[in-house]
């Protein structure tokens, strides 16, 4: 659409919103951005729109605001059973977001990541291995990471060549209004997530799916083989079909695999050794498939092998991801606080064989607990819980109680505090909540940051 004279609804001002608004007001559109927030609380991000010509409507969303109204942005964080949006749709208004903006208007290659687990340790990896390439084999003049994770790619897409790269994180927010597909598009997983948001898994399922609906028939799908939902989208595939998984793939497209200690990719009957598993520096088999996606993803892009090898070998994970934060009282403490589901923390716990102290909690997601009580009674010798989903979690862990001992805090901190009194040399504290942290911290990365600076403040 052309965007010269537009008028412009944005709900939601923060990264996506402010970013969309800037690249609306450098088009000559007229931009309005309405939030339930306060100014007070969006005082950040209105200041990097100081002295734009943006109408701004806070603390309510008004059915006015979509009188003569020729295009509505929905952030990610604005679910699409919000009155307003709801009411877009009756008018029949156009709905839109940053990332489909976006796709619509890149000039380069754009690659997409999804999935429930994994996304943006991929995303980086993937992200890693295209800028050695622009950097040493002028493959691309630059590559460029984002979208969910970091900045989103509209704020810099007047800055991009066709010879570059996009790597961007999508998430189940981001696509569930998409009707344009990356030209590499890769579902890492699905597993349980954000039903409380999505209500059901076959809403969830179908937000997925759009990052490969749209593709067409020189694009490029990577699948997961050991994952059934990503491996059922295969039937969606328009163009060609990359996949990854623990064990090697007989069939004629693209695969990663690992045999042995090794990691290989196969393109027919090329067979590639790109690395041995103890030289990842990332923890846990969860992350060795995302190592595997990688390699897919990058190799269906032309990243030269040279170079999604040393991505590889450069890479030491994303904060808040199994980050090591110190050793304290013999033990070694580790932040996963991107652990906003218990699928997710069940990863982290199967990531560790030293005795482990958990600190789980959060807010609940109206999320399965059963399969994460039946591993923490496994493998799990304190449990220490604490946030709004303590007793959901406690009433979880009652058939499977064993020989893991609870501990029932009220804050994190006070989590901590019970953790440093009762750690012994050899163990782990890991902090793996499997809820999200919006009863007590801002976001994950913020419960991240707090649980490191608190954890380094023990004496």
């Amino acid at each position: 659409m052309d965007k010269m004279n537009q008028r412009v609804l944005l709900i939601g001002a923060a990264r996506q919103g402010t970013a969309l608004a800037r690249y609306f007001i450098r088009r000559g559109a007229s931009v309005t951005v309405t939030d339930l927030r306060s100014e007070n609380e969006l005082l950040e991000y209105i200041k990097t729109l100081k002295d734009k010509p943006i109408k701004w409507v806070l603390g309510e969303h008004p059915m006015n605001l979509l009188d003569n109204v020729d295009l509505v942005c929905v952030s990610g964080g604005v679910p699409l059973d919000a009155p307003i949006v709801v009411e877009a749709r009756k008018r029949g208004i156009p709905l839109s977001n940053d990332s489909q903006i976006f796709l619509e208007v890149a000039p380069c290659k754009v690659i997409g990541i999804t999935g429930s687990a994994g996304k943006t340790t991929t995303t980086k990896l993937v992200g890693r291995m295209a800028e050695f390439a622009a950097k040493e084999t002028n493959l691309y003049r630059k590559a460029w990471i984002g979208g969910n994770v970091g900045n989103p790619l509209i704020d810099v897409v007047d800055e991009m060549h066709e010879e570059d790269i996009a790597v961007m994180e999508l998430s189940s927010f981001q696509l569930e209004v998409m009707t344009i597909s990356p030209n590499i598009a890769a579902v890492l997983n699905i597993t349980p997530n954000h039903l409380d948001r999505h209500k059901t898994m076959d809403s969830y399922i179908s937000a997925k799916s759009r990052i490969v609906e749209y593709q067409n028939n020189c694009d490029v799908a990577v699948l997961n083989r050991d994952d059934p939902q990503s491996w059922a989208f295969r039937k969606n595939v328009r163009g060609y079909l990359a996949s990854f998984g623990m064990d090697e793939n007989n069939d004629e497209y693209l695969d990663s695999y690992t045999d042995g200690d090794k990691v290989f990719i196969r393109e027919g009957r090329r067979v590639l050794e790109i690395c041995s598993r103890n030289e990842i520096k990332l923890r846990g088999e969860h992350n060795l498939m995302n190592v595997l996606a990688a390699c897919s993803i990058a190799f269906s892009a032309g990243i030269p092998f040279d170079d999604i090898r040393k991505g590889i070998l450069d890479f030491e994970g994303v904060e808040h991801r199994l980050e090591f934060v110190r050793s304290w009282g013999g033990a070694e403490w580790f932040n996963d606080s991107i652990a906003t589901a218990p699928e997710r923390a069940m990863a982290a716990i199967r990531s560790f064989n030293e005795p482990i102290i958990l600190l789980a909690g959060g807010m609940d997601k109206d999320l399965p607990w059963d399969d994460f009580a039946k591993l923490v009674s496994r493998r799990v010798d304190h449990l220490i819980l604490f946030g709004e989903a303590e007793e959901i979690i406690a009433n979880a862990m009652n058939p499977y109680l064993g020989t893991t001992q609870i501990i029932r805090c009220k804050k994190l901190h006070d989590a901590i505090n019970a953790a440093s009194e009762i750690v012994k040399p050899g163990d782990v504290v890991l902090l793996s909540p499997g809820g999200t942290s919006f009863d007590e911290f801002r976001d994950f990365a913020e419960r991240g940051q707090f649980f490191r600076k608190w954890v380094n403040e023990l004496p």
